[in-house]
């Protein structure tokens, strides 16, 4: 599996070693020791999680301030833009995002470590979005940041408006945003 940091090297994107012909292929999707080599320390997931969203459905940015929650994420079926945005008070990326294509075609994953808010928009017709969680979802610790927030100035790939829930129609501006150290 090939891990390649992006912009903030943090966030690293995985592509897996594809092994196919005409009765179709075969991935190693996970593999512990070669994440941790990647991410460059010692990780544990305690929940998987999936979801099906329709295009044009927006899901974002979302993170917890206590109980803070690695993502490793990928799509089974369908493609979205996949987002991370630092909100690491200290770090020298902070406020800045990046972006990433995912997809059932590309089967790339995106590691999101702890102290990132994260979302992504569907662009297919529909979109089934696995994630492993290295802590458990807290919803009294849940936050949000607005998804067009000016000063994160997201290139989100959608000619309209997206369709968010009444959860994310309230998200914060990075302002305003409970943040972490």
């Amino acid at each position: 599996m090939k891990a390649t940091p992006l912009a903030i090297p943090d966030v690293i994107l995985f592509e897996p070693e594809v092994f196919g012909d005409e009765r179709g292929f075969f991935l190693e999707s996970f593999n512990q020791r070669r994440f941790e080599k990647a991410v460059g320390k010692p990780v544990s997931f305690v929940q998987d999680n999936h979801s099906r969203s329709v295009k044009n459905v927006l899901r974002g940015l979302h993170y917890q301030i206590q109980q803070p929650q690695g993502k490793l994420v990928r799509v089974v079926q369908g493609e979205v833009f996949d987002v991370a945005v630092d909100l690491r008070r200290s770090s020298a990326s902070f406020g800045h995002w990046v972006g990433a294509y995912l997809s059932a075609e590309n089967k790339h994953q995106l590691w999101v470590p702890e102290g990132f808010a994260h979302g992504f928009v569907v662009l297919s017709e529909t979109a089934e979005f696995l994630y492993k969680t290295t802590d458990y979802y807290a919803p009294e610790y849940e936050r949000c940041v607005i998804w067009n927030d000016s000063d994160l100035g997201i290139d989100w790939p959608i000619s309209e408006a997206p369709a968010l829930s009444k959860k994310d129609q309230l998200g914060k501006s990075l302002a305003d945003a409970d943040l972490f150290a």
